[in-house]
């Protein structure tokens, strides 16, 4: 077994991390360097959390050096962790506090226009994620973590779970792909992470293999609240299958991944994605008959506004709900753009407004004009009042100004 293990970053542009290198002695005691630009201000704090940590593992010979770079206790505690179960094998968890804030759950169908994707083992992305107001907030372990890097980075998604605030986002995790992403749901689970992304899905089965997990890791841990799952389509075959997948227990969003879409059809992705609207709109209609959101893959150009704009508009008319992003300045075009125009706004007043006209006058039959008015555009009508509302583009009490307005 070895006896030295090296965790975390450091150089040039790492920021809000730290390396640690452990060797475990026979014996000297605890030996400690550490060297960092705020040893000054917070030395003496970080060498006494090490130290706990140390003593939390029984470890009374060891060398240890810490090179920080501004890293927070939740990701030094993190990193000294995955540097001794490595060297040890020891099993027992060292867990920061669960802020109080996060203990949330989210519901099944709330708005998804917004998913913000975040490196799993870069902490300094993670920090101040959820000030920029994503609807959810994904730690990565699969593509954005190196190969090398993906044990330790279970172990700082999990302190971030805990001890990051997300203010509000839904508390996103995609794992690695199945059956490798079963392990990483061991670190998650636990620490009420809301929805797991499934990334490469193309069975059924695959999902039905993650909610098994799930629920063995949710009775071990008196877990009782829902843990929702988003799986990305991401080849040919999961085209296909994507209906099953739609219909699956827990599932409450299929997204599309189309750098793998395009890579596995042997294809290049452009900006008018004609090559991919037949996978797009495939998984538009596997979601619609299963009653859950569609949600578009993510723009990679970070740059330019106007070409995202112009793409969320095309996924909107398409059917979906929501996309991913890769950066915060992606947000704002994507909320402004999925969220109702004002032409979808002043059709749904009317569509609802003659549903509480034929409510209060007892009439089982909602007309507009000269049309009839199913159920199913009612619904429909007043979910795009309740979003308008919420986002600020209507006031609650909308009606009484329509009113007077039919009035004039």
């Amino acid at each position: 077994m070895a006896t030295i293990a090296t965790t975390g970053n450091k150089g040039k542009g790492v920021r809000s991390d730290c390396s640690l290198t452990l060797e475990i002695t026979q014996q000297g005691g605890i030996q400690t360097e550490l060297i960092s630009k705020v040893k000054v201000l917070y030395g003496e704090s970080i060498l006494r959390l090490c130290h706990e940590i140390l003593t939390f593992y029984g470890i009374e010979h060891a060398r240890l050096t810490v090179e920080d770079s501004g890293a927070l206790e939740f990701v030094i505690a993190a990193r000294l962790e995955a540097a001794i179960r490595q060297l040890t094998g020891e099993e027992k968890e060292y867990l920061p506090a669960m802020l109080p804030q996060n203990t949330y759950q989210t519901a099944r169908d709330r708005y998804r226009f917004s998913r913000l994707y975040l490196p799993g083992n870069t902490p300094s992305l993670m920090i101040n994620a959820g000030i920029h107001k994503p609807n959810g907030i994904i730690l990565d372990l699969e593509d954005a973590v190196a190969v090398t890097k993906k044990a330790e980075a279970r172990f700082l998604v999990r302190n971030a779970l805990r001890a990051l605030d997300f203010y509000g986002a839904e508390r996103m995790v995609r794992i690695n792909q199945v059956p490798a992403g079963l392990e990483d749901l061991d670190y998650i689970i636990p620490h009420n992470v809301n929805l797991i992304l499934v990334p490469k899905c193309e069975s059924a089965d695959q999902i039905a293999q993650v909610n098994r997990r799930i629920a063995e890791l949710k009775i071990k841990n008196n877990i009782e609240g829902n843990v929702w799952l988003m799986p990305i389509i991401e080849s040919a075959l999961g085209v296909l299958k994507a209906l099953e997948i739609a219909q699956s227990e827990n599932v409450v969003a299929l997204a599309i991944g189309l750098e793998d879409y395009t890579a596995d059809l042997g294809t290049r992705r452009t900006n008018e994605g004609t090559e991919s609207f037949f996978a797009r709109s495939m998984v538009v209609n596997a979601c619609k008959a299963a009653g859950i959101q569609a949600i578009d893959s993510v723009f990679s150009d970070v740059a330019d506004m106007e070409a995202l704009k112009q793409n969320v508009l095309r996924s909107k008319a398409l059917g979906f709900d929501g996309m991913g992003c890769i950066h915060p300045r992606q947000i704002r075009v994507i909320h402004d753009n999925f969220a109702p125009d004002e032409a979808e706004i002043d059709k749904a007043k009317k569509i609802v407004n003659a549903f509480m006209e034929a409510t209060e006058k007892g009439l089982g039959v909602v007309s507009l004009g000269t049309k009839m008015i199913d159920p199913p555009v009612v619904k429909r009508a007043q979910r795009t009042i309740d979003l308008a509302v919420s986002m600020g583009k209507l006031s609650s009490g909308w009606r009484d100004a329509f009113l007077e307005n039919q009035k004039a």
